[in-house]
């Protein structure tokens, strides 16, 4: 599908939903793309995958999220001056319903690998429609609904209902289940084909179309032969009640000659599928009775170009095999002139004079270049109409849309480029900004914020100090040569402590020299902050343990109490604490000992309590605090 489609699905989920839960789906599906190329042609799945993750996300079902994106598209193109497009083929949503293939064929000269579904009207009353659609996608019909409710609605200014009469082969499109249907997805899904019923109020067509009484002025018309109307239609062609020809124009009759090398008067009497393919309406039966219903419908009618000498039966929903049963290849686009296949394009009209179909159409051709390749010139086009001048608008404005395309292709992907790259550069700073703040405080700070206000008291954490000491070698250990030693085994063991840090369970406040320090209990309310500071602490004993590192031991003290913590600076911000408890804290570090741990005696009672191995040293003098009872941490929790 074209990304127009998707970019319509992008924008109103993101209104109407928010940009994190339209990120949310696309991260579901592991789709990386953050903005849809009109031009570009994406997978058909990843719509239907798109409403699967929607529906998780929201709880709504998922047939109402395939309607919704339905609604979605019409008031997306409406803002692009589509919606005059469809004003303009009629008064009445019956006109719209009767044109839509019409539509779908002039859309193909902008979107030329447009895989557009058919549909047609079978029958009209006044309370409403029949409608058949027929598409090579699954899993589209509920979409399609969507579509038809808000066009009815903003355009016509109808209250639409839909009810599904039949359907086959609808079965979900993308690569994750569903809860719509338990039959597996196939990628090699068959016709689908879906008969609605529309009811809306529909007398006024009715009076204007249907019940129509001739004026006798046209009755008194004189009758016209069937070879004017050849002449006038030089590709089109007569069918009787066995859809065999029994007429043809003189250019139709040219090109079947020279393109399956028979003579002319062979075409009269055969059967239209032995030689043509029908393209348009999808996948219906070329019959009389079905082509009957059909006289308001464009058909699509391919000429097939066989090999010489070589006869095949197909049918018209039959695609153009490689060899025929003569064993002679067959070109799929070229025949054995090197000629594109004549594509016709038309509408069948009963002819009750002669009881017969004559199929008026035209050739289906967008510029010169495609005239040659089809073997055609200007004069053989139709006289009337507007098939010649077409061809020359082709002509000259093809390129430009090309050119337009191609540019137009180039700048979403350097958008691309440039949105990755942002993306990227994003991702850096806000990680080199959570290594400075946590996360909680930069988002608040990010959200408009005053510093001010991040400001907190906490009335319980535990703060962690350890300071790392590397004994000089000897005399030959130079002061250069120790502060090489000093840097390496500072990066060495802070990078191993970083990796200890499991937040929101413990934070690294920062690094001061040779000193480390963390904290847990804040920012993020931990009751658990002794527990997981003392688990802290004995693991950072372990690493240095780990380490192995010559002449390197640490001093680690912690003590638990209450805080203030706030952001200070503008040039380079950090997250500081600050209180009576942070001294002490450091207290404990620095009148410590060697790869041991020491605690205030008010931790070493929390931790006794959580059954850690505590070991009374003794009355120590602290700076600033005078005599403290302190306690050795010698071992974790005991069962």
């Amino acid at each position: 599908m074209y990304g127009m489609l998707l970019e319509s699905v992008q924008h109103f989920v993101q209104l109407e939903y928010g940009e994190d839960v339209w990120k949310e789906a696309m991260a579901a599906n592991d789709c990386k793309i953050t903005v849809f190329n009109t031009h570009q042609v994406y997978p058909d799945n990843l719509m239907p995958d798109l409403a699967i993750a929607l529906s998780a996300i929201t709880g709504k079902s998922y047939d109402y999220f395939m309607q919704f994106f339905g609604r979605c598209f019409v008031r997306f193109f409406s803002n692009l001056g589509y919606d005059e497009l469809i004003k303009a083929t009629g008064r009445y949503f019956c006109d719209f319903l009767t044109s839509v293939d019409n539509i779908h064929l002039q859309m193909r000269f902008t979107y030329r690998k447009m895989k557009s579904p058919s549909m047609q009207l079978t029958s009209v009353d006044e309370n409403g429609a029949i409608l058949i659609y027929r598409s090579s996608r699954s899993g589209f019909s509920k979409y399609l609904m969507g579509q038809l409710y808000e066009i009815a609605k903003t355009i016509y200014n109808l209250n639409l209902k839909i009810e599904v009469l039949e359907s086959e082969n609808d079965v979900p499109c993308g690569k994750n289940d569903t809860n719509t249907s338990n039959t597996p997805v196939n990628s090699d899904t068959k016709q689908v084909v879906i008969k609605y019923r529309l009811d809306f109020d529909n007398k006024e067509y009715m009076e204007k179309h249907v019940h129509v009484t001739a004026h006798p002025s046209q009755l008194e018309l004189k009758e016209i032969s069937t070879d004017l109307l050849l002449k006038l239609f030089p590709f089109s062609f007569l069918l009787d009640n066995q859809m065999k020809v029994c007429g043809a124009g003189e250019k139709i009759v040219e090109a079947w000659s020279i393109n399956n090398d028979r003579d002319a008067r062979e075409m009269m009497g055969v059967t239209l599928t032995d030689y043509f393919r029908i393209r348009r309406p999808i996948g219906i039966n070329f019959d009389w009775e079905t082509v009957l219903q059909l006289t308001t419908v464009l058909f699509e009618i391919q000429l097939l170009r066989l090999a010489p000498g070589c006869s095949q039966n197909l049918k018209s929903t039959d695609s153009e095999p490689n060899f025929g049963e003569c064993g002679m290849p067959r070109r799929n686009r070229r025949g054995s002139q090197g000629l594109r296949t004549i594509l016709l394009k038309g509408e069948m009209k009963y002819l009750k004079d002669i009881d017969a179909l004559i199929f008026l159409c035209s050739p289906l051709i967008n510029n010169i270049e495609e005239l040659a390749e089809i073997g055609l010139y200007l004069n053989d086009l139709n006289d009337h109409g507007l098939s010649r001048e077409m061809v020359f608008s082709g002509f000259s404005h093809y390129s430009r849309l090309d050119l337009m395309c191609e540019r137009e292709e180039q700048r979403a992907e350097e958008l691309e480029t440039s949105l990755s790259l942002a993306d990227s550069w994003k991702k850096q700073g806000d990680d080199l900004l959570y290594s400075m703040i946590p996360k909680t405080i930069a988002e608040r700070l990010q959200n408009g914020t005053d510093p001010l206000e991040t400001c907190q008291t906490f009335e319980e954490v535990s703060i962690v100090f350890a300071e790392i000491e590397i004994k000089r070698a000897g005399r030959n250990d130079t002061v250069t040569g120790y502060a090489m030693k000093t840097v390496n085994v500072l990066n060495n063991v802070f990078t191993a402590f970083d990796e200890l840090i499991r937040s929101p369970i413990s934070y690294k406040v920062e690094t001061v020299g040779m000193v480390y320090m963390a904290v847990s209990g804040a920012p993020d309310i931990n009751s658990l902050h002794v527990q997981h500071a003392a688990d802290l602490a004995l693991n950072m004993l372990k690493k240095i343990h780990d380490l192995a590192l010559a002449d390197v031991s640490v001093k680690i003290g912690f003590h638990s109490g209450p805080v203030v913590a706030g952001i200070v600076g503008l040039k380079v911000p950090r997250y500081c604490l600050f209180g009576d408890s942070v001294n002490t804290a450091s207290r404990m570090e620095s009148s410590g000992a060697s790869n041991r741990i020491q605690v205030s005696g008010y931790t070493a009672e929390k931790l006794r309590k959580l059954n850690y191995k505590v070991t009374y040293r003794g009355k120590v003098s602290v700076k600033g605090k005078g005599e403290m009872d302190t306690y050795w941490l010698d071992g974790g929790r005991q069962n």
